[in-house]
């Protein structure tokens, strides 16, 4: 047999076949929490906190009450465990109604017992202020390289409380086109309606657009006919592999 084989028909037919399909990316869809942005760290959350209420808390007790609050569920945390009853409707309405989402976690906050007056709506309000968050390093040069490629960007959010103050002390808010919050626009991801709506609102087609987030409801994007990429979960300040969108968005 020749060291160089003319290929037969079933191999030339192989090569021939096209192969998958990529659609043009114009638009990217970016999740706020977990995507470009972390809570801070649970201790610090706390000792924060606890110093708006004019208490100087040691880092060992800050630390056990950090672990408790997790478990009662914190607002950019983890779920809680256990809802309490009472508090079951605003739960469920969190990421519908800014007051619903104040009312669910200063009620979870308000079942650990700190001893600390107005302790509760400290540690909620620490969420609504930028140092209460940490960027990804990716975050910024992401956008920034977004914009220079012409890729238009809405921030698509499960969320119940404004987040464009936060964008605004980041210096980020001219990098993004479009701000989609569930509580405005009275929708929740993976409902495929608050896609199309961030779809409409960059003046694209669902095909012609990527969401990027870290969770389940994320992907929802993909009945809504979206392309979607699924980050892993980072900590607080270490790279999640933001920047990767760059390749998916390069055009040749």
């Amino acid at each position: 047999m020749p060291d160089h084989a003319e290929p037969t028909d079933a191999v030339r037919g192989a090569a021939a076949q096209p192969g998958p399909s990529r659609r043009p990316v114009q638009a990217v869809l970016l999740d706020f929490h977990g995507t470009l942005a972390q809570v801070e760290e649970p201790r610090d959350w706390v000792l924060a906190a606890a110093a708006t209420c004019g208490v100087q808390l040691d880092r060992v007790r800050a630390t056990a009450l950090a672990d408790r609050l997790l478990t009662a569920g914190r607002a950019g945390g983890p779920l809680p465990a256990r809802v309490p009853p009472r508090l079951a409707e605003l739960w469920a309405d969190r990421d519908l109604y800014q007051h619903a989402h104040r009312d669910a976690y200063t009620g979870l906050a308000a079942t650990v017992d700190a001893g600390i007056e107005g302790f509760a709506e400290a540690l909620y309000e620490r969420v609504l202020v930028p140092e209460g968050w940490v960027l990804y390093p990716d975050t910024a040069p992401t956008l920034a390289a977004l914009r220079e490629a012409g890729v238009r960007v809405a921030v698509v959010s499960n969320i119940g409380f404004d987040i464009r103050p936060i964008f605004d002390a980041w210096g980020l808010t001219d990098l993004v086109d479009a701000f989609v919050l569930s509580y405005e626009v009275g929708r929740c991801k993976p409902d495929p309606a608050i896609f199309w709506r961030a779809c409409g609102m960059l003046g694209v087609d669902p095909e012609q657009a990527l969401m990027v987030g870290d969770t389940p409801a994320d992907a929802g994007a993909v009945a809504a006919g979206c392309a979607v990429l699924v980050l892993p979960a980072a900590d607080p300040g270490r790279p999640n592999g933001l920047g990767s969108i760059l390749d998916l968005t390069h055009r040749p």
